[in-house]
């Protein structure tokens, strides 16, 4: 046997431990071939979307390249550790340092290549399916053809071979200074009962606590603000939580007599006393990555809802004539849009208004008023409220970029240059108009006597709506009318349907980029859990077997494990949708935007995974534990 077929064999004999690092590694190189495939499509250069698009997808490339290289980094030095005592046979068998540390450099290079080259397999395989998924999320109209994606396969695999060849090359400083004695002992050595400081505990309560307030408590464009001393704080926290708090807690459970002796709950508190000290940064890791991937995903959802809520839906056409426009010009563009609607059947009502503007008192604002009456004729087709104002009365209408509605308002009057004494703004009022359309953020509207008596305004222009029941019907039409008028300086035109399909269409192409890289980070937390679990299965094996001998029942044992299971599997993912709900939380606080649906959504699909993962893995581990095999 060759020196390359016994570092071969060694990986094979080990693929228990590997499967899940190996898996998690080709994923990554997978969703990377894929953005690769994506972004390098001749096709989507000539498309409207396709430069964002690229820009996007190659920045997601480097964040699951950069990604990647701290995951495999951490999952060799920890796999090297775990088989010290493999190791130390090895070195009193005879191996040198030089030829073990030339063994785990061809280990590495062996899992590195094999990842490697089942992602990049794995997505061209997929590549089809995958392009078709992305056209689907992204809407485009025209399929993109399956190519042959040369420069996606080079890139992927050199960027990953590269990274596999340094870190490989980096492990093998782990080796220095290990004496023999301490690899032969392994995780054998005698270890210290887990100790904790009762300050540290106390501080990652406050860390986590302080975050939790300032995040639930800001609101707008404080959320910015507040989003890196809060993420400080609730990172630090987290990490004084399981490597203090944690084990704090358990010792607290430990003196309480009742509880310690009952069952098996002796065996039980003990062994997850040790088990939460060695595995708090595991636990630590699992939870940073898993709010990271809940947050992303649920904001990614929630700036979804947002973006097409935000938008005022009472009418399906508007069009503006502006001053410089020619009544002829305004009437046939109007024309065009009646024609379009009667040819395609489909039933409209049509309104039309002048939007006069004025200058204000006491000042060089230029304000858009127009009559109560037709606020209310405009209010009855949108199915809104009516507006009732006195003689004196104003209301104020600004857009709210939630719900087109300001329900709060600051000015107390309206006083126009020439037009009477100030009228008091006692009402607000939904916007009603496409805030796409107008010049202001804001107009106002006056009692139809007020009204009459206005001077002569600096400018108007001409409005028409057409409201259109089934709107979203419309947007075949609204693209066909964007094209043909509207065009000028003079005037402009506006689609509802055919906008909210141009700004969904922009956003998911943000979606399909950041709902993998979502998703590596969850594979990357179960990989981190599957390798811990599986680096102390000889070690249960043994203790267990003992124990066993000693009267420990197979439904004991089944109920012991299941519950440190439980824990490792649970606790880190409950922490971490506790911090995602507050994240998004806080998201809503800043748009001022009810998020709690797309908030359940997104945590109870993370939740259902874990379960289902949970399941399948203890399943599989029970079974090793009773077998006594090496897998």
């Amino acid at each position: 046997m060759t020196f390359q077929q016994f570092a071969f064999n060694n990986v094979m004999r080990n693929k228990r431990l590997y499967i899940a690092y190996f898996l998690s590694s080709a994923f990554a190189v997978m969703v990377f071939f894929v953005y690769g495939v994506f972004a390098f499509h001749p096709g989507l250069a000539t498309r409207e979307i396709g430069s964002p698009v690229t820009i996007g997808l190659l920045v997601a490339q480097m964040l699951i390249y950069l990604f990647s290289f701290f995951f495999v980094l951490y999952s060799m030095s920890a796999f090297i550790k775990s088989r010290s005592r493999e190791f130390g046979l090895l070195v009193m068998f005879g191996i040198t340092n030089m030829q073990l540390r030339r063994l785990v450099f061809i280990e590495n290079i062996v899992i590195g290549f094999g990842a490697t080259l089942t992602g990049v397999a794995s997505g061209l395989v997929l590549s089809k399916i995958l392009l078709l998924a992305a056209e689907s999320l992204i809407g485009m109209e025209e399929e993109l053809p399956f190519y042959m994606p040369y420069r996606a396969l080079v890139l992927t695999f050199a960027a990953f071979m590269l990274l596999f060849l340094g870190i490989s090359l980096f492990t093998v400083l782990f080796f220095r200074g290990n004496k023999l004695i301490d690899l032969l002992k392994g995780s054998t050595k005698p270890r210290p009962e887990p100790r904790a400081s009762i300050w540290l505990s106390l501080a990652s309560l406050a860390l986590i606590g302080c975050g939790y307030g300032v995040s639930l408590v800001v609101e707008g464009l404080m959320v910015v603000y507040a989003l890196l001393p809060v993420t400080v704080a609730v990172v630090v926290g987290t990490y004084f939580l399981f490597t203090q708090l944690s084990v704090y807690a358990i010792r607290g459970l430990k003196h309480n007599r009742r509880l310690y002796w009952r069952r098996t709950n002796l065996l039980f508190f003990n062994d997850l006393a040790y088990r939460m000290k060695d595995n708090a940064r595991t636990f630590f890791l699992v939870t940073i990555l898993s709010t990271v991937a809940f947050s992303a995903i649920g904001a990614l959802v929630g700036f979804k809802t947002i973006l097409t809520e935000s938008i005022e839906k009472p009418f399906a056409f508007e069009y503006i004539s502006y001053a410089g426009n020619s009544p002829e010009q305004a009437a046939s563009a109007v024309d065009v849009i009646e024609h379009k609607l009667f040819v395609e059947g489909i039933p409209f009502t049509k309104l039309q208004t002048e939007l006069r503007s004025y200058k204000r008192a006491e000042s060089n604002e230029t304000v858009m008023i127009i009559s109560e009456s037709m606020y209310n004729t405009f209010a009855v087709v949108a199915g809104d409220q009516k507006l009732k104002l006195g003689a004196n009365e104003a209301a104020i209408v600004q857009y709210n970029s939630i719900d087109g509605r300001g329900e709060s308002f600051d000015e107390q009057e309206l006083a126009v240059e020439g037009g009477g004494k100030p009228l008091l703004i006692t009402q607000s009022a939904s916007f009603l108009m496409s805030e796409y359309m107008l010049k202001y953020n804001k107009y106002y509207v006056l009692n139809d006597d007020r009204y009459e008596q206005l001077p002569e305004p600096q400018s108007s222009e001409g409005y028409y709506v057409f409201a259109v029941s089934d709107w979203e019907a419309t947007e075949a039409v609204g693209q066909q009318l964007d094209g043909e008028i509207g065009l000028s300086k003079n005037d402009s035109f506006f689609s509802l349907a055919f906008h909210i399909k141009q700004l969904l269409q922009s956003y998911s192409a943000v979606m399909f980029v950041g709902l993998f890289i979502g998703v590596v980070f969850f594979v990357a937390s179960g990989s981190f859990l599957y390798f811990r679990l599986y680096t102390d299965l000889d070690d249960d094996k043994a203790k267990y077997a003992s124990i066993m001998k000693l009267g420990l029942t197979s439904h004991e044992l089944s109920k012991i494990v299941t519950r440190q299971m439980a824990i490792l599997f649970f606790l880190p993912i409950a922490i971490a949708i506790i911090h995602g709900a507050v994240a998004l939380t806080a998201l809503q606080g800043m748009f001022n935007f009810s998020l709690i649906k797309e908030s359940i959504i997104v945590l109870s699909a993370f939740a259902i995974i874990q379960i289902v993962y949970f399941l399948v893995i203890r399943s599989g581990y029970l079974r090793q534990l009773r077998s006594g095999g090496t897998g």
